[in-house]
């Protein structure tokens, strides 16, 4: 297959005609698609829905420490969720509290307490004059939005194969006591779907920060999200690390059932040390008397234990991997060896993170948009929604239907073409 590059400007503009008029037939059809949000489809959903039928008015309503999960109390969670959760994630129950349905409102919380109240002692970070937080890039645009939401400064990391630059984030921790944290999604992460290397989690347990009251915000938000049952990656405990490395304090991890049961009503949690966890709830007593334990008692008899959630995760992975698969495939039939894109094939998580040339992600996005194909804004994967290269796009194939999502990535093939092409005819 002839690259863009190869071709002659004749060759480019044939190839033009015949590109718009697909792109103005598709135009034509009216079509109301969405690739914007790593959001469970109907059927992922769908697979919860026993979960609503196993608790009654006659189900005996007690946790296994006797507390009465209709009633007040339990700030922290009850025994039997909490167990679940670490199970999760790896960790010990006495390390978890459970909140409700959303990490990100955790995340939110956490970094809320931090600027109006400090971290175990430590300066309010609204009295300081400067915070600042590294964030990997392409990253989690929800994260980067809780950090500019507080005016804190966020510096970029670039992403390796095995996670973020660590000796970037090793020199920037060390110097600067302004760094107060960094945003991670350590495994099949948020777009790229890279899942970070023993070497890197003990690097990240191993940080020398200059503030002491530095956090690695973790956000395991695919922990159990694996595409492939043979293929399945597993990640270091960065609590365990952060112990045998002398900073038993230094993280922050969180997890939730929201793409595990139910996205509005599932079951959240934060993963931290004992002395992090007493530091949390001097607040939480003041901000609530505890979270849905009718909704942790459900999941738990639902799902019982990690084995549980590994089986349920397994047909989850039977409806997404033929998604991510099929658009992986147009990709490669249409745009491989054309020298105008390059794209991850991820083992887990919920995106694809796409690559066109410089300059045209947010050409490509405004054009799918106007054929009636909803994307993820250009830019959204970087702080400030300011991506330097304008190149990176998130494909989330999950909410679509087959036949959607089919007709979708065709439609997103077109518009890199075109993007392409007017690129290299500018350029002529």
């Amino acid at each position: 297959m002839q690259s863009y590059e190869e071709m002659s400007k004749e060759q480019l503009y044939e190839l033009q005609e015949g590109l718009e008029k697909e792109y103005a037939k598709y135009k034509g059809m009216g079509l109301s698609l969405n690739m914007a949000r790593g959001k469970p489809s109907a059927a992922q959903l769908d697979l919860t829905m026993p979960m609503m039928d196993t608790l009654d008015s006659s189900s005996e309503l007690v946790a296994t420490d006797g507390t009465d999960c209709r009633n007040y109390g339990g700030l922290d969670g009850v025994p039997e969720a909490k167990e679940l959760i670490a199970q999760m994630v790896d960790s010990k129950p006495e390390n978890v509290i459970v909140y409700g349905n959303a990490s990100l409102n955790v995340m939110y919380d956490t970094v809320s307490r931090s600027f109006t109240h400090g971290v175990m002692g430590h300066t309010p970070w609204y009295k300081l004059d400067k915070v600042k937080f590294l964030c990997p890039v392409p990253g989690y645009d929800r994260h980067f939005s809780i950090t500019e939401f507080f005016g804190i400064e966020m510096v970029n990391v670039p992403m390796k194969e095995d996670g973020p630059d660590m000796d970037l984030v090793e020199s920037l921790v060390s110097s600067d006591e302004t760094i107060k944290g960094i945003w991670c999604v350590p495994k099949y992460s948020n777009p790229q779907g890279i899942v970070y290397s023993d070497e890197t989690v003990r690097r990240f347990a191993n940080l020398k920060p200059a503030a002491k009251d530095f956090r690695i915000y973790w956000d395991n938000a695919y922990v159990v999200h694996h595409l492939y049952e043979d293929d399945q990656a597993e990640i270091l405990d960065i609590l365990e690390e952060c112990e045998k490395a002398g900073n038993p304090d230094m993280v922050y991890e969180f997890c939730s059932t929201s793409k595990i049961s139910f996205s509005g009503a599932g079951i959240a949690g934060l993963v931290t040390s004992k002395a992090n966890i007493e530091d949390i709830k001097k607040q939480m007593t003041i901000q609530t008397i505890g979270f849905d334990k009718i909704n942790q008692l459900r999941h738990v008899r639902y799902f019982k234990d990690i084995n549980g959630i590994k089986a349920h995760m397994k047909k989850h992975a039977d409806l997404m991997r033929p998604k991510f698969e099929m658009v992986e495939k147009i990709l490669e039939e249409e745009l491989g060896g054309l020298g105008i894109a390059s794209w991850l094939n991820p083992k887990g998580g919920y995106f694809i993170c796409f690559e066109s040339l410089e300059g045209c992600a947010k050409d490509i996005v405004a054009r799918a948009q106007e054929a009636g194909v909803t994307m993820t804004p250009a830019g959204a994967p970087f702080p400030y929604g300011k991506d330097p290269k304008d190149s990176v796009i998130r494909i989330a194939p999950t909410l679509p239907t087959t036949e959607e999502l089919e007709t979708a990535t065709r439609i997103f093939v077109i518009c890199v073409k075109l993007a392409s092409i007017e690129k290299f005819l500018k350029n002529e």
